[in-house]
C-alpha cells in the first residue's frame, strides 16, 4: 500500500460504517462496550479507515475517525471512475470493482458504497462476493483500490513513455 502523509489544510470527511455493539457477562452482571469502524477521506483520492473501541458509542466514533487518519491511503481517480478493473479478498470478503462509464452512478451497498464515496468516486460498478461483514469489506475494499495503478505510474515503474504504455 502507498501510505500518504496528508497535510493538517487537507479538508477530511468522516462516514460511520458500522457500530457493534458487544456484550461482556461478568458475575455483576452484563458490561455493554460499542465498536464502530470509519472510513475518512477527502473526497479526491485519499481514503482511511480505523476501528474504535469504547463503553459510549460517540467515544468509539471518535476513536475510529482519530484511528483512521493515522493510516491514509491515496488512491488514483481519473475522469470519476477508477483506472482498470480489480479483484481482491481479505478474510472471507471478496470485492471486484469494474470502471464504469460518466454518468452510471456509483453501483455499491453497503460498507463499499461508504468506501468509495470518500474516497470520491462517482462512476464504478462494485460487487460483494463472499462475507458481508463490514470490517472484512471496508479492509478489501481499501486493498482493492490501493493495488490501482494508472498509466502515469505504469509508465514510470517500466521507464518508457506514455504513447508506448497504450501503444506497445
Amino acid at each position: 500500500m502507498n501510505k500518504v502523509k496528508v497535510n493538517s489544510d487537507v479538508e477530511l470527511k468522516d462516514h460511520l460504517v458500522a457500530i457493534n455493539r458487544v456484550t461482556k457477562v461478568t458475575k455483576g452482571g452484563r458490561t455493554f462496550t460499542f465498536a464502530a469502524i470509519v472510513v475518512v477521506g477527502d473526497g479526491n483520492g485519499v481514503i482511511g479507515y480505523g476501528l474504535g473501541k469504547a463503553g459510549e458509542v460517540t467515544a468509539a466514533i471518535t476513536k475510529g475517525t482519530e484511528a483512521a487518519k493515522k493510516n491514509l491511503v491515496k488512491v488514483p481517480v481519473l475522469k470519476g471512475t477508477i483506472p482498470h478493473e480489480v479483484e481482491v479478498s481479505f478474510g472471507g470478503a471478496q470485492v471486484l470493482l469494474k470502471p464504469a462509464a460518466a454518468g452510471t452512478g456509483l453501483k455499491a451497498g453497503g460498507a463499499m458504497r461508504a468506501v468509495l464515496e470518500s474516497v470520491g468516486v462517482k462512476d464504478v460498478i462494485a460487487k460483494s462476493k463472499g462475507s458481508s461483514n463490514a470490517h472484512n469489506l471496508v479492509k478489501a475494499t481499501i486493498a482493492a483500490l490501493a493495488e490501482m495503478r494508472d498509466a502515469y505510474t505504469v509508465a514510470g515503474e517500466r521507464g518508457i513513455s506514455m504513447d508506448k504504455v497504450f501503444n506497445g
